[in-house]
């Protein structure tokens, strides 16, 4: 094998190894994005809903103590670390209305939905 031909073959194994190396990189920056593109999002979302329900007249303290008292009965009395307001139905009617709540409880997500009976806010 000549000088020449043992070149290009490294430089030819170099520019592949350059080339996946390039797209494990692209990957990677692009989960990243795309992570914090989906906590910009779930922010988003969670500050609409807040809105709409104190657009609505609904207490958040009274909504927030209601579903950590239904995550703690489901989960074993455990109280969830997170708790992020999700979406807010408010059909006609107030027995009708329902607040969805994604607790965090570690590693683990659950949704606690919440509606109305007799004035008071009740795990469905």
């Amino acid at each position: 094998m000549s000088t020449l031909a043992i070149i290009l073959i490294v430089l030819g194994a170099l520019l592949l190894l350059l080339f996946v190396g390039g797209l494990i990189a692209n990957a990677r920056v692009q989960r990243a994005r795309a992570a914090d593109l989906r906590r910009q999002i779930e922010a988003a979302d969670q500050a609409l809903a807040e809105a709409r329900a104190g657009d609505r007249g609904w207490d958040m303290a009274v909504l927030e103590a209601a579903a950590r008292d239904a995550f703690a009965t489901r989960a074993g009395g455990r109280a969830p670390k997170e708790l992020h307001l999700v979406q807010v139905v408010d059909r006609p009617g107030t027995d009708a209305d329902e607040a969805v709540f994604r607790a965090i409880d570690g590693h683990h997500e659950s949704d606690v939905v919440l509606g109305r009976e007799g004035g008071q806010w009740v795990a469905r």
